[in-house]
């Protein structure tokens, strides 16, 4: 799958939702550094995009960066917001209030 995604990719194919499904496979394959850079590169084609912003959040935290994962995180609440999509809202202040217990305790 992602092999494909790759090649639609580098033949000059670039959109937000290609962007989004290569983040996503290479986050399943715990690969948080690509994942990172394509979900980076998906929430500049569309910013509105809360799922994007929701899954950049768990790349960064699976990276070790609960400051970059804070980031995304709110701006995904406030993307989601905006869109009216109160699932991703909701799940985006969970993982955010979880994230900042831990970086307390």
């Amino acid at each position: 799958m992602i092999e494909g995604l790759e090649r639609l990719l580098a033949k000059g194919t670039d959109s937000p939702e290609l962007r989004f499904g290569l983040g996503k496979a290479y986050l399943e394959r715990q690969e948080a550094e690509r994942a990172v850079a394509h979900l980076r590169a998906c929430v500049t084609h569309k910013q509105g995009y809360s799922a994007a912003w929701k899954l950049l959040g768990k790349a960064y935290q699976a990276q070790g960066d609960a400051v970059a994962a804070a980031d995304a995180w709110r701006q995904g609440i406030a993307a989601a917001q905006q869109g009216g999509d109160k699932q991703a809202e909701k799940e985006m202040q969970v993982f955010l209030r979880r994230l900042e217990k831990i970086r307390e305790g």
